[in-house]
C-alpha cells in the first residue's frame, strides 16, 4: 500500500509507536511515517529501567539505532507532545515542550496513538526531594544517582515494578523496606499464594516486606523525605522513597476529540474494537493506553510489553491493508527479580484455583485453572516448564490433563 501524502501519523514514540512504525514498512507501507515523542530521547526499552538501568549497567536501552529512521524514511520528533486531536480535519497539533508557544498542525491518513501510562503520585510528596517514580529513563537516572549517595530506601507497592526496584536497590547495597496495603506483593494479580513465595524470595534476599499496612503520610524534614509513617502508627526511616502504586492512561490531550474513552472500572484508556479501532474513522490506539476488546466480547487494558508488540503488529495490518494471518499466542508477562526470571502465561486471576506443582523453595511452578481448565501459569526460574505450556492454552484444557 503506498499511502496519501499524509501519510500515518503515531503519537507515543516508545515501544508500541516504534513496532507500528517498523511493521507498517516490513508490510510495504511506502507512505510518510511520523512518531512524535513527548520525551527528549528517541524510542527506548522500559523494562531495563527498573533493572540494569538501575544496577548501573546500562545508560541507554535505544529500541533502534539512530540511523534506522533515516533508512527506514520515519520522520521522528521528540520533544513535543500532541495537544490537541480533531478527527474532522484528520490533523493533529503539536507543542513544543521546551516552547510551549510554539505549535504545529499535521495532517494524517491514519493515527495511532500509543501515549502509555504516567505514574500515581503519593498524596503530600509534591516538592519534597527523595521521593521518586519510575516510567522514564530521566526518572531512573535520577533515582541511580540518588541511590549512590544513601543507605535507606522505602519502596511503596509491590507490584511487579515495586518488587523489581526493591531487588534492585538491595542488590546496590542499600537497606530497603518494601510496604504493601494488600496481604502479599502480587495479591491483586496473582493471589496471595503466589505472593507469599515472591514475599519468601524477597526477604531471603534481605528485603524488610510489611505487607498488610499502607502509608499515612511522607515524612520530610521540609525539604528532603527522611522515613514514612504507616497507617499503624510506625514510622520507617528512608533516604530515598519509590512510589509505585500504579498508573493512569495518558488521554487529556483527547479532550473535544470525540475519541472514546473506556470506563474506569473496566480499566480506563481509550475504547478500542478487536483491531484498534477507536471510536473514529482511521484512528487507532494500542498499548498500555488502549482498551481493546477481547474475543470474547469483554474489554481489556493490558500492560505488558509483548502485549504492546502484539497489537502493533495487529495495527499495522489493518493500516497497510494487508491479509496477513497473525498467530495466535497466550498473553505473556515477564519479571526479573534477582537472579530469577519470574514469567506469567495466559490470563490467570487472583481468584482463580492455584496448583503449586514445583517448589524447591527458591524456583517455583504453579497453574491457575478456573472451574476446572487451565486459566495459566506462573514460574519463578522455571523458564522451560512455562513456556511449553503455550499450546495448552490457546485451547480450553482441563487442569486434570497437567495435574494427573
Amino acid at each position: 500500500m503506498n499511502g496519501s501524502p499524509a501519510g500515518v501519523v503515531v503519537v507515543g514514540a516508545g515501544l508500541g509507536g516504534i513496532r507500528v512504525a517498523e511493521s507498517l514498512r516490513s508490510n510495504d507501507y511506502r507512505g510518510p511515517i511520523t512518531l512524535i515523542g513527548a520525551e527528549a530521547h528517541p524510542p527506548y526499552d522500559r523494562p531495563p529501567l527498573s533493572k540494569s538501568v538501575l544496577l548501573g549497567k546500562d545508560d541507554r536501552v535505544d529500541l533502534k539505532p539512530a540511523d534506522y529512521f533515516s533508512d527506514s524514511s520515519v520522520t521522528l520528533r521528540i520533544g513535543e507532545r500532541v495537544c490537541e486531536i480533531s478527527p474532522a480535519d484528520h490533523t493533529v497539533t503539536v507543542q513544543r515542550l521546551d516552547d510551549e508557544a510554539i505549535r504545529e498542525t499535521i495532517a494524517y491518513e491514519s493515527l495511532v496513538l500509543a501515549t502509555g501510562l504516567v505514574p500515581r503520585a503519593l498524596p503530600g510528596t509534591d516538592g519534597v526531594a527523595g521521593v521518586h517514580v519510575l516510567r522514564t529513563i530521566d526518572d531512573a537516572l535520577a533515582l541511580r544517582a540518588e541511590m549512590g549517595q544513601a543507605s535507606r530506601a522505602v519502596v511503596v507497592g509491590a507490584g511487579f515494578i515495586g518488587c523489581e526496584v526493591a531487588a534492585s536497590m538491595i542488590r546496590s547495597g542499600l537497606a530497603v523496606t518494601l510496604i504493601e496495603p494488600a496481604p502479599s506483593p502480587l495479591a491483586a494479580a496473582l493471589g496471595t499464594g503466589i505472593g507469599d513465595l515472591i514475599t519468601r524470595m524477597h526477604v531471603a534476599n534481605g528485603v524488610d516486606v510489611r505487607t498488610g499496612v499502607g502509608v499515612e503520610e511522607v515524612v520530610s524534614d521540609g525539604a528532603k523525605v527522611t522515613g514514612v509513617r504507616l497507617a499503624d502508627g510506625t514510622e520507617v526511616a528512608a533516604d530515598i522513597v519509590v512510589v509505585g502504586i500504579g498508573s493512569t492512561p495518558v488521554t487529556d490531550y483527547l479532550d473535544g476529540s470525540g475519541i472514546e474513552l473506556a470506563p474506569r472500572e473496566s480499566g480506563g484508556g481509550i475504547a478500542c474494537d478487536q483491531h484498534g479501532q477507536t471510536s473514529v474513522p482511521d484512528v487507532y490506539a494500542l498499548g498500555d493506553v488502549a482498551n481493546w476488546r477481547t474475543e470474547e466480547g469483554g474489554t481489556r487494558r493490558v500492560e505488558h510489553w509483548t502485549h504492546t508488540v502484539e497489537q502493533a503488529t495487529v495495527v499495522a495490518h489493518r493500516i497497510a491493508q494487508t491479509d496477513a494471518m497473525i498467530p495466535a499466542a497466550p498473553p505473556y508477562f515477564w519479571s526479573d527479580q534477582y537472579d530469577l526470571k519470574i514469567q506469567v502465561l495466559g490470563r490467570p486471576e487472583a481468584t482463580d484455583d492455584l496448583h503449586l506443582v514445583d517448589d524447591d523453595g527458591t524456583k517455583f511452578l504453579a497453574y491457575y485453572s478456573r472451574d476446572g481448565v487451565l486459566t495459566g501459569v506462573v514460574g519463578a526460574g522455571k523458564v522451560g516448564a512455562v513456556m511449553k505450556t503455550r499450546p495448552k492454552l490457546l485451547t480450553p484444557t482441563p487442569i486434570a490433563e497437567l495435574l494427573g
